[in-house]
């Protein structure tokens, strides 16, 4: 508690001095593949904006947006080397032609699925943008999927700084029920996909 108590006051401190531009920056690299947590960053916004200090509406902004950029240079790493890469020496890894091939299928029928649950998930929330980048996910609908998870999960964190308030020390306790919660709610999103998907095909079956 005491390691969580310093770290979070470092970053009110870091975010107090940069302002929304530190936000953006390091939810950049939350976002991208390097190990920064994004529980440390957004509820200590969130705890600025309850002071009067920041914007709640553009700490909320400035985390979706910098999201997004790491997202999307995920997508662009994965989309320039990532693909050539693995058409050239994937057979060395087991991975072959023909699965990269049903990789850009599944993309192509359910990315945009994949891409929101993966915002919703810790650990996967980093890295699902580069299976969309090799499987050349369309860009747009790559960016709107994943502005609606990050969304999802950046106004939760925040939002709960913004409640407790002065009561940062509790951070640790609810933010395991909220990523509980996501992981229940990707759940859900799963099943309703899967049976929208049934009973699509029974109507085209008919």
């Amino acid at each position: 508690m005491s390691v969580l108590g310093t770290i979070i006051s470092w970053l009110v401190e870091t975010i107090g001095r940069m302002g929304y531009t530190g936000i953006i920056s390091l939810m950049f690299l939350e976002s991208s593949f390097f190990p920064f947590p994004s529980e440390v960053v957004m509820p200590p916004a969130g705890y600025l904006a309850w002071k009067g200090e920041m914007s709640l509406f553009w700490v909320l902004a400035s985390g979706i947006f910098g999201s997004i950029l790491g997202a999307l240079f995920n997508y662009w790493l994965a989309l320039k080397l990532g693909r050539p890469f693995l058409l050239r020496w994937g057979k060395y890894f087991f991975i072959s032609q023909d699965s990269i091939q049903k990789a850009d299928e599944f993309f192509l029928k359910h990315g945009h699925i994949s891409t929101l649950i993966g915002r919703l998930l810790p650990v996967i929330r980093q890295y699902i943008s580069l299976p969309a980048g090799i499987a050349r996910m369309p860009l747009k609908i790559f960016t709107f999927f994943t502005t609606l998870g990050a969304g999802i999960w950046v106004c939760v964190l925040t939002l709960l700084g913004y409640i407790l308030g002065e009561h940062q020390e509790l951070l640790s306790k609810y933010y395991r029920l909220i990523t509980l919660g996501c992981v229940l709610l990707a759940l859900g999103i799963i099943l309703v996909y899967v049976l929208f998907l049934k009973i699509r095909k029974n109507q085209d079956n008919m």
